[in-house]
């Protein structure tokens, strides 16, 4: 084999290698199609994933969606229903939209501003201007506007101006039930009445731990009776204006549950526009403020003085002249000057016999039975504004002459209501509540303070009163009420003022089978021509009081009876029965 043959054979699998490469070697016409399909595919991954997300926010619930910013901590959180009842709403939410901003993507913080204030005048564009230029990625520029509102600003097509839907409270009532119920503030949680207990029980932690939403949680059901609230209020109205009284506040309660059917006190406020709740005129001074309650806690007074077995009905008293003690001088506002009875001295509201009456059982004999009805504490309820009573430091023989006939202890309306409650049904002291409770929860709570026998006689005086004593206007036919009525003046400036006096009546209906107490009182009435210038309880708490009942009693179920026993009938029946 020749030298150039051997070479060719050498060079032949390196020649066949290069054609083969050239043979695969792509053109640069293929190349470039290939890029761009490599593009186009990539393009297309990314259309699709946004495609994604945009199905995914669009059918994802808006609870579950993030909150702009520092907003998830702001939002107003969901609250349960109020209902009454008889299952009437009382409070519940709605949503709302409210307004917000991302300052980081206002191109334009004037412009932004002149357009939005020109939407929402009342916002300040000085205050507006400074939120749009903060560093801040969230800022709040109004809660709760309306929905036209929302409509314009939207139109506006302002970048970086968005919008959260919230629940906002509402209160159907308006101010029908506004102390008992209280109210929110703009993050929706509650800080006054109810409200602020329903958090108290929970609700703020829960919405924390995000296990509350506005269908996950059950309505409250208030003890309370629209109804009968509407027509306390409307009575309590009419007299606080034909009185010309500062003020004017009512009570029902349910003497055999402690179930408060109603409550009311005016001035109030509507609890949808709170502002004015904070003036001290428009406080609830039936647990809030505390008072001299005047010649009702006599009532207590002769009950602890029938219970004691010292004295009884027929036990005498002489007021034939003022009690003087030290340098005080007790004199009856319309004088008997003869001794009395236990009777007597109760449907006449005597002072000096009431205070004879506490002196025969002492100093500590008395105060021990204050306390153990629930006069000496601060009495608690589900509603959050209490006060503490107003009891002497020094307790001694003159506070104990005073308090007999209801002056130098104050305390709040509704304990002294609870211990007029026990009086009347039987002698068992309840704790008051907002709450629906039925009779076997009640019993499983009260207390036994009187005896019942005390109790029998207590409703026959209260009855008495109304046929013969102080109480006469408080007459509705066919409800059998009783009652006990109270004057006493108020201090001012550290002494007794005898033109400024605060009037209440306690009536309990039916009297011989107690069911409700009802508790009015008018802060400084005045006297009118019909009063023949008079200013007492007798004309004017108690009248207010019978139109009430004469409301109130066909809603609670209760119908007129004929043929009523008169109280000496009442109190004979009691005493065949007792034998």
């Amino acid at each position: 084999m020749s030298v150039r043959l051997r070479a060719w054979l050498n060079a032949l699998p390196g020649r066949m290698f290069r054609r083969v490469e050239r043979s695969l070697r792509p053109s640069a016409g293929a190349v470039t199609r290939g890029r761009i399909g490599l593009l186009i595919l990539g393009f297309a991954g990314v259309y699709i994933v946004i495609a994604l997300r945009l199905v995914h926010l669009g059918v994802e619930p808006e609870s579950a969606m993030p909150k702009k910013g520092g907003a998830a901590e702001t939002v107003a959180a969901s609250r349960p229903d109020i209902l009454d009842r008889k299952g009437r709403l009382l409070a519940s939410d709605i949503k709302t939209a409210s307004l917000f901003a991302d300052p980081r993507r206002i191109i334009d913080a004037d412009e932004a501003t002149e357009l939005i204030t020109a939407v929402l005048p009342d916002l300040d564009a000085v205050e507006v201007r400074e939120r749009l230029t903060t560093k801040r990625s969230f800022v709040w520029l109004k809660r709760e506007i309306t929905p036209k509102q929302q409509e314009e600003i939207h139109r506006l097509g302002l970048p970086g101006v968005g919008f959260l839907r919230e629940n906002r409270r509402i209160y159907p009532a308006g101010p029908e039930a506004a102390h008992v119920l209280g109210h929110v503030n703009i993050d929706n949680a509650g800080i006054a009445g109810i409200e602020r207990w329903i958090d108290g029980r929970g609700l703020a932690e829960l919405h924390q731990a995000g296990l509350a939403s506005g269908r996950a949680l059950e309505p409250v059901e208030l003890a309370l009776d629209l109804t009968v609230q509407h027509a306390v209020r409307d009575e309590l109205q009419t007299a606080k204006d034909t009185f010309r009284a500062e003020a004017a506040a009512g009570l029902v309660v349910d003497v055999n549950t402690g179930e408060i059917v109603a409550m009311a006190s005016l001035p109030d406020y509507d609890p949808n526009r709170p502002g004015r709740s904070i003036d001290p005129k428009r406080l609830n001074r039936l647990t809030t403020g505390v008072f001299e309650m005047g010649s009702t806690f006599k009532a207590l007074t002769v009950a602890m003085a029938l219970d004691s077995g010292k004295i009884n009905l027929n036990s005498r008293f002489d007021a034939t002249a003022p009690l003087r003690y030290g340098n005080f001088s007790i004199d009856d506002f319309h004088p008997q000057r003869r001794v009395l009875s236990t009777s007597e001295v109760f449907i006449h509201s005597s002072n000096i016999g009431s205070a004879r009456m506490a002196l025969t059982l002492g100093v500590d004999a008395h105060k021990a039975f204050l306390k153990k009805m629930g006069q000496l504490d601060r009495l608690r309820t589900e509603l959050p504004e209490s006060a503490e009573p107003l009891a002497p430091k020094n307790w001694s023989e003159i506070s104990t002459v005073t308090i007999a006939f209801g002056h130098g202890l104050s305390v709040a309306p509704l304990q002294s209501v609870m211990a007029t409650a026990a009086l009347v049904n039987g002698g068992y002291l309840i704790p008051p509540t907002l709450l629906k409770r039925s009779e076997e929860e009640a019993r499983a709570l009260a207390r036994q303070v009187i005896r019942p026998d005390t109790s029998d006689k207590m409703r026959y005086l209260m009855r008495l009163n109304v046929e013969q004593g102080t109480a006469k206007r408080a007459e509705v036919e066919g409800y059998y009420v009783g009652g006990k009525t109270g004057t006493s003046e108020k201090v001012v400036h550290g002494r007794y003022a005898k033109d400024k006096v605060l009037t209440a009546f306690m009536g309990v209906f039916p009297a011989d089978m107690p069911r409700y107490l009802l508790l009015v009182m008018l802060d400084e009435p005045k006297a009118t021509p019909e009063t023949h210038g008079y200013a007492t309880s007798g004309y004017n708490a108690v009248p207010a009081a019978g139109k009430i009942i004469a409301r109130i009693a066909p809603l609670l179920g209760l119908k007129p009876r004929q043929d009523l026993p008169t109280a000496e009938r009442l109190l004979t029946v009691r005493r065949q029965a007792a034998n």
